[in-house]
């Protein structure tokens, strides 16, 4: 018998789908299915393995993929921070919002799972993300979030007008954020195998990957808050010709904001820890 696939799902919501045990599936003894889903103490993503027994019985046993539990360190799990996108993507207009697109916060680390790779890659295939000028990616790994940007995607990668770079915010640098770029590199030459676009993974290796010295967080819990912060700063911000020549573009600092305007932002969206 045909496994079931992982279901698809619509992107930023709080994840709970399961599947049906069919008459004919308890006649097995074993049969592995598989739900992903957000549980009552907030985890980002769990995925829990129901084996069938010979009696019909649910074996359950769960397992975290990368996304873990974030509540009870005061950090922001993927409800929250998908809620608060939403409200802050509605402020802009639609021509501002126009040049910008983004992937569900938690698309990112289910690719990084063998499970979830290639169902992720269909889902990301659909969006056509390379259609816009920018690109949010939240990644949330190693129980903490960084902002993935890729700018001028829209163009050819060899375009001599506009500079096709990759940008990674991350609020704690310390944590060496290099180490994500083997996985970022990999993950962008699957996106565009899986959309079909010509691409080599030599083009792919001379993109360059920026990492701005970007405003540090003060304590361990508000990378993802910062995260945010920098999304709705950089959509405010972003000119329509993004460069790299002469260095960043003037408000990716580490001046960027003062504390003070990250708390107003924090308490404004109710996001306080």
């Amino acid at each position: 018998m045909k496994m079931p696939e992982v279901p698809s799902f619509p992107p930023f919501q709080n994840f709970d789908a399961g599947f049906h045990l069919l008459p004919e599936m308890a006649k097995r003894k074993q049969l592995e299915i598989q739900f992903i889903g957000e549980d009552e103490e907030g985890t980002s993503c769990t995925v829990t393995h129901s084996t069938v027994s010979a009696s019909g019985r649910f074996l359950r046993n769960k397992r975290r993929v990368n996304a873990r539990n974030t509540r009870q360190q005061g950090m922001l799990n993927s409800k929250q921070f998908s809620d608060c996108f939403e409200k802050i993507w509605k402020i802009f207009p639609d021509n501002q919002r126009a040049s910008f697109t983004y992937l569900d916060c938690l698309w990112f680390s289910w690719y990084m799972d063998e499970l979830f790779k290639e169902k992720v890659l269909v889902w990301i295939s659909r969006k056509h993300i390379f259609t816009e000028k920018y690109v949010f990616v939240p990644i949330l790994h190693w129980r903490h979030w960084n902002l993935l940007i890729f700018c001028n995607f829209d163009k050819p990668l060899q375009s001599k007008t506009q500079t096709t770079c990759m940008l990674l915010l991350d609020s704690m640098q310390m944590s060496g954020p290099r180490r994500l770029e083997p996985t970022i590199r990999k993950f962008l030459l699957d996106v565009y195998e899986a959309e079909k676009r010509p691409v080599t993974k030599q083009a792919i290796s001379k993109i360059p990957l920026l990492i701005p010295k970007v405003p540090q967080q003060r304590n361990g819990e508000d990378c993802g808050r910062f995260v945010l912060y920098f999304i709705s700063l950089f959509m405010e911000s972003a000119p329509k010709n993004f460069s790299t020549t002469g260095g960043y573009p003037y408000f990716m600092k580490e001046d960027w904001f003062a504390p003070q305007d990250f708390d107003c932002f924090c308490k404004r969206f109710k996001l306080c820890s």
